[in-house]
């Protein structure tokens, strides 16, 4: 059966001074008009399933006004066994236990995943390549605990390099030393990046035949560094590295110029295509959000893979968004034993038949 989560405890969270809630082994839908506290929900879970928030807010937004701090708990229970979770939060900063002991945001992830799907993922096709390498980073991120220490060293390192970029006089010995730093931590990243795209496409590609109609879907790592030597899914890093070191070296005045770091993991990009034309100028905007969804339904299967069960899927708000086939392809999703959390101002999107099993939350009036 796998871990599932049986109960979500919020104090002074938000816009709650105290909720607790049930959640099913299948489906859980929280109904009730906007500005009521789903979505505050929502982010409760991913938080004590990923780590992180998908609003990426200060740890002083997550308190209700007037309250000294927040805490939200949830207990995990599947296969014999029982975890608990939990998060407290101050002013300026946020604690995560397991069992009662701290414990690292990587590790929330390591015990239960959770995959998110909210409204602006929907532009995700058409949005800037940060929105698409984010999506990947944070999804690698909560696959793999080394995932999320490459992506922040490499982040740091591009962050020293460009301001050092800024100074007037830059010492260029300095900048020789952070030129192999970040080429290094980009290497490293860039491999991890690549073998986790490519795990992602295979499912992408067939999930998408299933939801999208007869488009043929294909999408391609467009890397900065311009073509990587042997295989492009499994790249071998002392090759990428010298590469990078290439790149660099050749971009390094056009960088003095421009006072920041123009080649890299942090300026690549995904590209999808439909029948070899590119999704983002001749995708409509349902086949875009075919590609989304097939694209979050790939995540589930990668995250089954890393864990051995389903992870927790978290549906905010999106039901609303979607016509009627892409509907009854999450519904179609969500009855294949994955437990899913789903926020709703309207129970019309669901058929009756879903909502039978279905535990009902109502917010508001």
């Amino acid at each position: 059966m796998g871990l599932k989560v049986r109960s979500l405890g919020m104090r002074s969270f938000r816009n709650f001074s105290e909720r607790d809630l049930e959640l099913a082994d299948g489906l859980t839908v929280l109904v009730g008009p906007n500005a009521t506290g789903k979505t505050n929900s929502v982010e409760a879970l991913q938080m004590l399933t990923s780590g992180m928030s998908f609003r990426h807010p200060r740890a002083a937004d997550l308190i209700m006004d007037g309250a000294p701090g927040a805490r939200i708990s949830a207990r995990l229970e599947g296969d014999g066994r029982v975890i608990d979770v939990a998060c407290e939060i101050g002013e300026r900063r946020r604690s995560f236990l397991r069992n009662g002991k701290k414990c690292r945001p990587a590790d929330l992830s390591a015990t239960l995943m959770s995959v998110l799907f909210c409204p602006d993922d929907l532009s995700f096709v058409k949005r800037g390549a940060r929105w698409r390498r984010d999506e990947l980073d944070a999804f690698g991120a909560q696959a793999n605990a080394g995932f999320r220490k490459l992506a922040q060293a490499y982040a740091h390192a591009v962050e020293q390099r460009n301001r050092l970029l800024k100074e007037d006089a830059p010492d260029l010995a300095l900048l020789d030393a952070w030129d192999a730093s970040v080429a290094t931590g980009g290497a490293a990243l860039l491999v991890a990046r690549l073998k986790l795209f490519y795990r992602l496409r295979a499912h992408l590609r067939e999930i998408y035949a299933q939801v999208g109609g007869s488009d043929e879907l294909d999408c391609a790592y467009e890397c900065s560094l311009g073509e990587l030597p042997g295989d492009p899914a499994a790249p071998e890093r002392g090759e990428v590295c010298a590469l990078f070191s290439a790149r660099l070296a050749e971009a390094r005045a056009h960088d003095l110029r421009r006072q920041q770091t123009s080649v890299g993991p942090q300026r690549d990009d995904i590209a999808f295509t439909l029948d070899g034309r590119d999704a983002r100028s001749f995708g409509s905007q349902g086949q875009q959000r075919s590609i989304v969804l097939a694209w979050k339904m790939a995540e589930v299967a990668i995250a089954e893979e890393v864990l051995g069960e389903k992870p927790l899927l978290l549906l905010d708000d999106v039901m609303s968004e979607l016509d009627a086939s892409r509907r009854d392809a999450v519904t179609r999703f969500v009855r294949g034993g994955i437990q899913t959390v789903v926020t709703t101002t309207n129970l019309g999107y669901f058929p009756e038949s879903l909502l039978e099993g279905a535990e009902v939350v109502r917010y508001g009036g």
